[in-house]
């Protein structure tokens, strides 16, 4: 089976190329992305587009064959189409957070995203009520859902056979999984009642979180096809877009000590590290994030109800000017603006519009000069 018509005529090599100078600071044009997706069952209507059916993996009940998701995932992939720095990928997505799932919090699919909710000990408490110096985290490498992602991770690898990056899975933030394991009510009186005892437990979550990172990343890094995951960045070397959704609500001391060690210690094995820096009670811990060596790149999202980016042009750049890349999702115009204003050196512009290919075509020329 050969799912990769479109995806064959990628000038994969330049495309490396072009990533690869990216990262390393001497790509002197920003890196633009647009992409489209025609689903089969639309595909004689060029008016409608959308996301293909296995953008959300978590919609095929676990008992069917990972076989016949597989070929949903063919069956799409013929349909979509990348222009500029787009980079044809599968990524396994089941949900944000998921090794709070697989060190017990309980979880329900819902459309197209997961609900987690505190883990409930043998005897049915729940972690919410357990003092926290009586738990203890353990990876269950058996878990239905783990084996799940790691059996589609594996058939992807094995279908797309390097003509496509394969997307790890949303393994979450340490703060974001512990809140699911305990509730975010509790972290945060726990964070100031019981500091050490959030250390510790941060600091096995790091534990679990490298060992299912690395067991994913064996499987795809054996074809060659490059890192990615949830996130519009790709990299010919380990990467990860990191991120703390629970930071919006800490001060930048509670910041320091429970989110810039994990960021720090998870650089040293994943040198392509990015943070996913979201909404603007986030942006007082920037100083921080711009000051962390290791960390490679910062990607921003205004957030709900918030100005786009091109209307954040001073925080632009001044990540810039901080020695960080930067990842947008903008429109056509935002793009057009930022580029106008900042030039394009470090940004990667992940574009939102669904433009045809002549349209497509024109942006990427006009924003990159090539």
């Amino acid at each position: 089976m050969n799912p990769m018509g479109v995806i064959e005529t990628t000038n994969r090599e330049k495309l490396r190329l072009s990533w690869q100078r990216w990262w390393e600071g001497a790509l002197d044009r920003p890196l633009v992305m647009c992409e489209s997706y025609q689903p089969v069952w639309s595909q004689n209507h060029a008016a409608h587009r959308s996301k293909p059916s296995w953008y959300f993996a978590g919609q095929y009940a676990l008992e069917i064959p990972v076989d016949d998701v597989m070929a949903d995932v063919s069956d799409q992939l013929n349909h979509a189409v990348y222009y500029g720095d787009a980079f044809p990928k599968f990524w396994v997505n089941f949900g944000p957070g998921l090794v709070a799932v697989f060190l017990g919090s309980a979880y329900e699919f819902q459309s197209d995203t997961i609900w987690l909710s505190p883990a409930k000990s043998a005897n049915g408490v729940s972690w919410e009520q357990i003092p926290l110096n009586e738990i203890s985290l353990e990876f269950d490498p058996q878990h239905p859902l783990w084996q799940r992602v790691y059996a589609l991770t594996q058939a992807a690898v094995q279908l797309l056979g390097g003509q496509a990056s394969i997307g790890i899975t949303d393994l979450g933030g340490n703060l974001d999984i512990l809140a699911s394991l305990i509730g975010s009510t509790r972290l945060a009186m726990e964070m100031l009642d019981n500091p050490d005892e959030v250390e510790r437990l941060c600091n096995e979550i790091r534990q679990v979180w490298l060992h299912c990172y690395e067991q994913l990343h064996t499987l795809i890094d054996a074809k060659a096809t490059g890192s990615s995951c949830w996130a519009a960045v790709w990299s010919p070397e380990r990467y990860y877009m990191f991120q703390s959704d629970f930071a919006y609500m800490i001060s930048p001391n509670l910041f320091k000590r429970f989110v810039i060690p994990d960021l720090t210690k998870c650089a040293q094995t994943i040198p392509n590290a990015f943070y996913h820096l979201d909404g603007k009670g986030q942006l007082c811990h920037l100083e921080q994030l711009l000051a962390l060596e290791s960390l490679r790149g910062i990607q921003w999202i205004p957030g709900d109800g918030a100005p786009p980016p091109e209307e954040w042009l001073d925080l632009l750049k001044r990540i810039l000017d901080g020695g960080k890349l930067c990842q947008l999702y903008v429109s056509a115009d935002g793009a057009r603006q930022i580029v106008q204003a900042l030039g394009g050196k470090g940004l990667a512009l992940s574009i939102d519009d669904d433009l045809t290919q002549p349209e497509a075509e024109a942006l990427i020329r006009e924003l990159t000069g090539e």
